[in-house]
């Protein structure tokens, strides 16, 4: 790739997201940006390593090699992981003391979508602020990539059964009990990090689309829109299994059903997991996304945890949990946080401390949910709307009546419902969730922002 020497070059901004750099290939990254972006990221770490894993679209080799090159052309090493999950990538860099790490994945988004997840060492993640911005701006202002006199190399190497030992070093895996338990991979990198870690545990397990495939041929691997939940419902109660269990495409995300094939949000996960560890670990704190149902702080501090509300985001909330040494912190979207593992996420650990905690109560899941939750949700309702900034104006005006939050989006609480209107970070939708203690104030309030908001 050095013969893209000496010459200035459009990049897309928009693929530069507040978290990653995503987009569609190859319209709006290619090869060629993605060479730069290695070289880039090389020059300004200057890290004697950087690791890079990748997922399984079709486009996941190509940006490999190019990424890689780029890299290698400014005279820094490559730690090539080959096919992983997200959560495995930052084990690694964590693990193996590595300077930085690379993930080639677009995580949920549909096919045609590939790109980069960045994390400096200890898995600190790479966000707008604090150098994606700046990469674009160095992209921009370069006419020239001289290739190092000394380029570096790519040296292979795999951490699947580290990894694995590494999560299940969060649990007792004697104290789990044989469920049976359905698994949706979703054809995505689940299907290869799954199977070590079920190979140590006494599950019955139905596996659902573990074969890698970047065209998703059977739905999404997006697990928190409800559609593409329905065949892990369908087969939960056709099986009559205990739960279900989807993960998204790069498998750093979680979601569970009941044994009626209920949904059970990522809040509720955040609980549950919480309520494990500080069963474990009493007083310690526990971050939560500003989307969550306040039914996780109520139950932190019943167990005499501390609970700190935060944005939305992976990039915001593991420093943190660095800031405030927090055991765990979670997210409704299925992203959760743990300070044993480097404080970042990881659907894999996440699942089995929920395992284990389903094992030790000894009741179904929907009761264990039932015991915490007492609110009604809408979930998360996306829109497209002509000016998100101008509809977000117009909701707070409305709304002035109410306790006002603008630290992401606007959050507006009253004394029967809340809830929160903001920006996606990775597409041009405006997001609402909102939360009551009432079904009909549920309803009636949904119906009255969704007219708002779509007017």
């Amino acid at each position: 790739m050095s013969h893209l020497l000496g010459y200035s070059m459009y990049v897309n901004p928009s693929i530069f997201k507040a978290y990653d750099i995503r987009g569609i290939v190859p319209d709006e990254l290619d090869a060629a940006v993605a060479h730069r972006i290695g070289y880039v990221l090389a020059d300004l770490l200057k890290p004697a390593v950087i690791a890079v894993g990748r997922d399984m679209r079709t486009t996941s080799d190509e940006m490999f090699d190019a990424l890689a090159g780029g890299i290698n052309d400014r005279g820094v090493d490559v730690i090539d992981l080959g096919l992983i999950s997200t959560d495995g990538l930052y084990f690694a860099v964590g693990n193996f003391g590595w300077d930085a790490g690379v993930m080639i994945t677009a995580s949920h988004n549909p096919k045609e979508y590939n790109g980069f997840k960045i994390c400096r060492e200890d898995a600190q993640p790479l966000s707008s602020q604090d150098g994606l911005q700046r990469i674009l701006e160095v992209i921009r202002e370069m006419d020239e990539m001289p290739k190092s006199p000394s380029p570096g190399m790519i040296i292979r190497k795999d951490i699947n059964r580290d990894y694995a030992a590494h999560c299940l070093s969060f649990i007792n895996p004697a104290s789990i009990k044989p469920f049976k338990v359905v698994i949706d991979a979703g054809n995505g990198m689940a299907g290869a990090t799954l199977p070590p870690v079920l190979d140590k545990l006494p599950l019955d397990v139905v596996r659902l689309y573990f074969d890698l495939d970047g065209t998703f041929p059977n739905h999404p691997a997006s697990p928190i829109e409800i559609e593409n939940l329905r065949d892990l419902q369908s087969k939960v109660r056709e099986t009559d299994a205990d739960f279900g269990v989807a993960f998204d495409g790069d498998a750093d995300r979680m979601f569970l059903v009941d044994k009626q094939g209920r949904q059970i949000g990522g809040d509720m996960v955040t609980a549950l997991v919480a309520k494990s560890l500080l069963s474990k670990h009493p007083g310690e704190t526990v971050l939560y996304n500003l989307i969550c149902s306040q039914a996780v702080p109520k139950l932190v501090e019943r167990m005499g945890g501390t609970a700190i509300r935060t944005v939305v985001g992976h990039a915001f909330i593991k420093p943190l949990m660095k800031k405030h040494n927090a055991i765990f912190g979670g997210e409704h979207s299925g992203h959760f946080y743990f300070r044993d593992n480097w404080f970042a996420d990881s659907g894999l650990i996440a699942f089995l401390v929920c395992l284990e905690l389903i094992s030790g109560e000894n009741r179904p899941l929907h009761e264990m949910v039932a015991e915490i939750d007492p609110y009604f949700r809408s979930g998360e309702i996306n829109s497209r709307v002509d000016s998100i900034s101008d509809k977000i104006e117009q909701i707070s005006g409305l709304f002035k009546d109410g306790g006002q939050d603008h630290s992401d989006g606007l959050t507006v609480k009253y004394d029967d419902f809340w809830f929160n209107v903001r920006p996606s970070n990775t597409e041009p939708l405006l997001r609402l969730n909102l939360e009551a203690a009432d079904k009909t104030v549920l309803e009636a309030k949904t119906k009255q922002l969704l007219e708002i908001i779509r007017s």
